[in-house]
C-alpha cells in the first residue's frame, strides 16, 4: 500500500472510530509501528489529526470566530438546547459561559423563568434582555473576540464570590480520557473556575466535538454531571458513561 493510500485509510478509520492506536493500526495496515508513527506525524503536521501518546484523535471542528460558528449545525444545536431546558428550574443560580449552542439555549428559555443567570458572554447577556423575571449578572474581564467571552484575572476573581446551582458549559472539545479542552489558556482557567463554584455541570456538545482534544485542559470529562449530545454511537456513549457521566442523546 502506498503512503498516500495508507494515510487516507488512517483518516477514514479515524473518521469512523474517532480514535486510533498505533499498535492496532500497524496490524490492520500490515506495516510496522514505526511506519504508522511516521504517518501519524505527517498527518499531524498537516493539521489533519491530533497525535497523542500511543495513537491519534480526530482533529474535530476547526477554530472559527463566533459569528461564523453561529451558522454551523444550528439545527443540531437547537435540539441540544431543548434537551437542556429540562434541567433549568425556577430560583436557580445558573452560570452560562460562551458558545453558540449556549446562545441557542438562552434564546429558548421561557419568559416566565425566575432565576439568576451569571455569564461572561456579552451575546448571552444581551439575548436575555426581554426576560424580565430573570436577574442577569454580567462578569467583566477582557473581551476575547474569537469566542465573544470576557476572560482574565478579573473574571476568575469575580467567580470566587459565586456559588451556582448549575453551570452550563459550552464544549469545544472533549475526550473521555484526556478531558475537556480549549485552544486558549485564559479560557481554560475561567471554565475551570466555573466548574469549581458549581454544584452540577451540564456540557452541550454536537457529535463532531466528541473524542477530540485541544491544547489546554479545562477539567476531566467526569467533572460533567450531564453530557448532552446527539447521534452518538453506542460504543462511544459507553466510554463517557464509564466515566460516570450521564449521557443524554
Amino acid at each position: 500500500m502506498l503512503k498516500e493510500e495508507r494515510q487516507h485509510k488512517i483518516l477514514q478509520i479515524l473518521n469512523d472510530e474517532h480514535k486510533v492506536i498505533a499498535r492496532d493500526l500497524s496490524k490492520r495496515l500490515r506495516v510496522s509501528e514505526d511506519t504508522v508513527r511516521r504517518d501519524l506525524k505527517d498527518l499531524d503536521n498537516q493539521g489533519l489529526i491530533k497525535r497523542v501518546h500511543s495513537g491519534a484523535l480526530r482533529i474535530g471542528p476547526p477554530v472559527v470566530d463566533f459569528s461564523t460558528r453561529q451558522g454551523i449545525s444550528s439545527e443540531a444545536k437547537s435540539k441540544l438546547a431543548v434537551k437542556a431546558l429540562d434541567f433549568i428550574k425556577d430560583n436557580m443560580v445558573i452560570l452560562i459561559d460562551g458558545g453558540t449552542t449556549n446562545l441557542q439555549l438562552v434564546n429558548q428559555l421561557p419568559k416566565s423563568l425566575k432565576a439568576t443567570i451569571i455569564t461572561n458572554s456579552p451575546p448571552i447577556a444581551m439575548a436575555l434582555n426581554e426576560h424580565h423575571s430573570l436577574e442577569v449578572i454580567m462578569i467583566g474581564g477582557t473581551l476575547f473576540k474569537e469566542s465573544m467571552v470576557n476572560l482574565g484575572i478579573d473574571t476568575v476573581e469575580a467567580l470566587n464570590s459565586i456559588r451556582a446551582d448549575l453551570y452550563i458549559m459550552g464544549i469545544y472539545k472533549i475526550d473521555p480520557q484526556i478531558g475537556i479542552s480549549v485552544p486558549s489558556l485564559s479560557e481554560s482557567l475561567v471554565k475551570r473556575k466555573m466548574c469549581e463554584v458549581s454544584a452540577e455541570i451540564i456540557g452541550l456538545a454536537t457529535s463532531d466535538k466528541l473524542m477530540t482534544m485541544s491544547n489546554h485542559i479545562v477539567c476531566p470529562s467526569n467533572s460533567l454531571t450531564y453530557l448532552i449530545t446527539e447521534n452518538v454511537k453506542y460504543d462511544i456513549k459507553q466510554m463517557y458513561q464509564q466515566q460516570g457521566i450521564n449521557v443524554i442523546d
